[in-house]
This record gives C-alpha cells, structure tokens and sequence, in this order.
C-alpha cells in the first residue's frame, strides 16, 4: 500500500533520472571538448553552424531551446575564441546573424570524433537510444 507522500519520493520522479543523465552527459562530454576549447553549450552552437554556416540569434535560441540572456554570453565567448562573427542583418538591422569564421568551420574537422567517443560512454545498445530519442523528441512535443 502506498502512503500518501509516495509521489513525492525522488525514486518516483520521472524529472530525477533525466536530470541526472543530463549532467552525466554534459561531464563525459567534458575531456572530448576541452580538446576543442569548447563547453558543451558552446559546443551545441557550433554543431548548429557547422550545419547552417550562418543562422540568426532567433532560429539558434529555437533550435537550442535557449534563451536570448542565455545564449549571448556563449556567443560572445565564440567570437573571442576566433570561432564565430556576429553582425546586423542587412535586410533588418534588429536581427543578429550568426556566422563561421574560418578557423570555427576548421573547428568541425576536429570534432569528427566526439560523437563516436561519447556513443562508447553511453551504455545502450544503438536500438536502446534510437528509442530513448524518440521518447525524449516527443517530451520537447518535436516531430523529429
């Protein structure tokens, strides 16, 4: 029999586990992105451009599910690093475009091997986190 307070017990948290996988992740990622200078935020970005080459604040903050506050500080970062250049919008100057320098499109060669190094963290079989993607995708309410 369960007691009233079942509900509030961490094991039975769906949030918990996925907290705690998240920061799992996020520090195996750690020692393959130090080789790039990169945090893992940084490196969600760079993924993003590495596809698009350039892209406006607004789409990143979409497709990285962040907030402008947050993802100015990492873009500012970017730029420092010689990875990314920001400028105004020819078409509409209240718009911030996002873009590849030469040595950040370098930087996508480097990091050919993160993937591969973090599937050997992760202990599911590849049918394991085909499933697990999806399930996650669908809780973002994504149709990916």
């Amino acid at each position: 029999m369960q007691d009233k307070y079942s509900n509030l017990r961490l094991k039975n948290q769906l949030c918990f586990p996925i907290y705690a996988v998240s920061n799992l992740i996020t520090r195996k990622y750690k020692p393959f992105l130090d080789r790039l200078n990169l945090t893992y935020t940084q490196y969600i970005v760079m993924m993003v451009l590495w596809e698009e080459e350039s892209v406006n604040e607004k789409y990143l903050c979409e497709t990285l599910k962040l907030k402008s506050n947050t993802l100015t500080p990492l873009l500012k970062k970017l730029k420092i690093k010689g990875y990314i250049k920001k400028e105004k919008d020819q078409s509409d100057e209240r718009n911030l475009v996002i873009t590849l320098t030469e040595e950040g499109k370098n930087l996508k060669e480097k990091a050919l091997s993160v993937p591969e190094c973090m599937a050997k963290e992760i202990p599911l079989t590849s049918e394991e986190a085909d499933c697990l993607y999806k399930i996650l995708y669908k809780m973002l309410g994504d149709n990916e």
